[in-house]
């Protein structure tokens, strides 16, 4: 009854929440003593008390069920790239046959999950099944279609990390240490923690539901494997930022609710470039509380576009020739009494601090610009990165003009004009220009931006968890940190120190940096002379997980073991070559078995009609369909071929042992064959009439929704 009463409510400001166990709900409900001693765990980490446990259970369960909660599960998040979760009950049986709601301090802390059929890369043997799941107090827990969700951690029964939540925290926890020895070397004695921020951009497609269900490829895959390009894309540049449709207005009224009703703060939304693609925007948050809105809001997206005969995808790039769709990862740091470290500031010693955050960035994103890479890479992701708004596969940081003067100022040792009187570029010596925070365009190209107190990650794919590029973001950055802070501490005058530090890193790191269009073709030839790497393909970024350095970075910051690296590896291959795999299965039997047999059908309907023709006009000519007819019969005599020498390929890559090479051969080989049928296909589309083409066509999936 309290959970229909909630959702009755269309107040934003009342609804927001109302299914969430939120700090809020727990000043409330739990003793004082127990909030302090649970809010102390949340924010400093450490050891829960079995006493605080046992509270929090009690009441957890109190205000679930109020919410008419009667199951709990511990969610968590699968090297799989999406969520699970296994439902218990609150009923529990009593001796004299009644039944109890019963939820336990244990049951909250830990559970178990069988683990034997989700990814481990080889940490556990398929008989070892057990895997374990523990609560992540610093993720609220909150109530969905009558379930308790708990936000948990999941591992093996030897301690591995078997999901994307763990990493995360173990980064956010490492960039923490480093950014606090940083803040302590400027005065800062406040701050007692430093958490990396992030607020993601999704982007989606909607399709009607029931033309999605006579596209297998895009059932099976997520993308369409065929499809002529419809008369009208995103020529017009009409959609983007375009009157909301009807239809589709509904449905994001509908999902906001439901966002809001579960803490996810829901902020922006809007029609992104291609036809059927549009965008929602959550507000900032830990990258760790980030990442979990972010599930949910796939989750719920996909659930609720169902509910009103719409189909969500996330594919990232589902349609050919028009934009594919991004998740933008927005990062920064912030302390905990809200100072932004990557805020400019308006002061010498603010600016001193910021620039010296800001190269730890460039010099992060410098040295280990392959595992960014490896943080996005997925047959996907391959398709889109490079064309249409989305970033090139090779890393570069912008910053924009004014700040690259300020850089170049510094570097050189020169003077730097800007408004005021010119003055000597000498961190923390002398007075630094004020400088505002967007004095530039945005730069779509950039895969990394600097948008005036905040970095824009635009690489992620729109299915991707963004736990896997925040966890290489934040530990990137905590290196570099820690070098710092390594050299600074052992500095006789720390300014002179400081100064010489942010100079040689942006020397040693100004490669990096580029504010052009990072499309051209000049870009490529410019990167390639600077040593960057330009990884286009997941079997091309992958072995770099694999390098020492990386091992090693991650062993250093207590966020892999060398053993979960290996795994991680494994289970990236195994995951690239299932899908190309699926989806070269996918494009031959519906090649054979629908398209095929209707170009062969079609032309011979063809020469019939010229038969007729001819028979009660002697004169007629026919062109129409004897040329028709003949290019089709072309056409199915060439696909006939293709598809068959695409199964041959299928079969090659199939029998080789080794992952990276299977993978090679389905980039390479599998791959080529696939563009040979579809270029084949797409024209045969063109050809056979629309009453006997077996698949709805673009033109029918993009303009379906109105």
């Amino acid at each position: 009854m309290a959970e229909k009463t909630i959702k009755q409510k269309n107040n934003p400001p009342e609804m927001f929440g109302a299914m969430v166990f939120s700090d809020y709900v727990m000043k409330e409900r739990l003793p004082d003593d127990i909030y302090a001693a649970l809010s102390k765990t949340v924010q400093e980490g450490g050891k829960l008390e079995p006493h605080v446990a046992d509270a929090v259970a009690k009441a957890m369960k109190k205000w679930a069920i109020e919410l008419g909660a009667t199951h709990y599960t511990h969610w968590f998040q699968p090297m799989t790239g999406t969520t699970a979760e296994k439902h218990n009950s609150f009923v529990t049986q009593a001796g004299d046959g009644r039944a109890t709601m019963e939820f336990s301090s244990s049951a909250l802390v830990q559970g178990e999950a069988d683990a034997s059929s989700l990814p481990s890369g080889g940490l556990r043997a398929t008989f070892e099944a057990r895997g374990y799941t523990a609560w992540d107090p610093t993720s609220y827990a909150f109530v969905r279609s009558g379930t308790l969700y708990i936000p948990t951690a999941y591992c093996s029964h030897q301690g591995h990390a078997l999901d994307e939540k763990t990493p995360l925290l173990r980064s956010m926890q490492a960039i923490n240490i480093q950014a606090l020895r940083i803040l302590r070397l400027f005065g800062n004695t406040k701050a007692a923690k430093v958490c990396p921020m992030a607020g993601a951009e999704q982007e989606y497609f909607l399709i009607d539901k029931a033309l999605y269900e006579k596209r297998k490829d895009l059932m099976y895959t997520g993308r369409t494997l065929f499809g002529a390009k419809s008369p009208k894309g995103q020529d017009l540049n009409d959609q983007y930022y375009g009157t909301i449709k009807p239809r589709v207005s509904a449905y994001m009224k509908a999902l906001d609710r439901e966002l809001w009703r579960l803490g996810v703060p829901a902020k922006t939304k809007h029609n992104e470039s291609a036809p059927a693609q549009h965008e929602l925007a959550a507000s900032y948050t830990t990258t760790n509380i980030a990442t979990d809105h972010n599930q949910l809001i796939m989750e719920i997206m996909q659930s609720i576009a169902k509910k009103h005969g719409m189909i969500c995808i996330l594919h990232e790039k589902p349609f050919d020739g028009i934009n594919g769709s991004g998740k933008h990862n927005n990062w920064s740091l912030m302390t905990n009494d809200g100072a932004n470290l990557l805020d400019p500031g308006k002061t010498p010693h603010d600016n001193a601090q910021f620039l010296l955050f800001l190269v730890a960035v460039l010099k992060a994103v410098d040295e280990y610009q392959d595992l960014l890479r490896v943080s996005v890479a997925s047959p996907g992701n391959d398709c889109r990165l490079g064309s249409f708004e989305a970033p090139p596969a090779i890393i570069s940081v912008f910053v924009g003009d004014e700040l690259s003067s300020i850089l170049d100022a510094i570097e050189s040792d020169t003077r730097y004009e800007f408004d005021r009187e010119a003055e000597m570029m000498r961190v923390g010596v002398t007075v630094l220009p004020s400088f505002s925070k967007e004095t530039s365009d945005r730069n779509r190209t950039s895969p990394f931006a600097f948008t005036g107190n905040k970095f824009e990650f635009r690489m992620a794919g729109a299915n991707m968890s963004i736990a896997k590029a925040n966890t290489a973001i934040n530990t990137a950055v905590a290196e570099s940190l820690r070098v710092f802070a390594d050299e600074l501490e052992n500095a006789k005058d720390f300014n002179a120190a400081l100064h010489q530090l942010i100079k040689k890193t942006i020397s040693r790191h100004k490669r990096i940096l580029f504010n052009g269009n990072s499309y051209g073709e000049q870009w490529a030839v410019e990167a390639k002379k600077r040593g960057l790497l330009n990884l286009a393909t997941t079997p091309d970024a992958l072995p770099y997980m694999l390098l020492e350095k990386n091992i090693a970075l991650y062993e250093r910051h207590r966020v892999f073991s060398p053993d979960e690296i290996h795994s991680r590896y494994e289970i990236c291959l195994e995951n690239y070559c299932k899908l190309c795999n699926i989806e070269a299965v996918t494009m031959y039997k519906l090649a054979r078995k629908h398209i095929l047999p209707a170009g062969s059908r079609y032309a011979g309907e063809l020469c019939r009609a010229a038969s007729a023709k001819r028979e009660f006009l002697a004169n007629a000519d026919c062109a129409y369909e004897r040329e028709s007819a003949k290019r089709l019969t072309a056409l199915t005599d060439s696909l006939h071929k293709e598809s068959n020498a695409l199964y041959r390929e299928l079969c090659k890559a199939e029998e080789r042992t080794d992952l990276l090479e299977r993978a090679k051969s389905y980039r390479d080989a599998v791959h080529a064959k696939m563009t040979a049928v579809r270029k084949l296909t797409d024209e045969m589309e063109l050809i056979v009439a629309r009453s006997d083409w077996p698949f709805p066509t673009y033109g029918d999936l993009l303009f379906s929704v109105r």
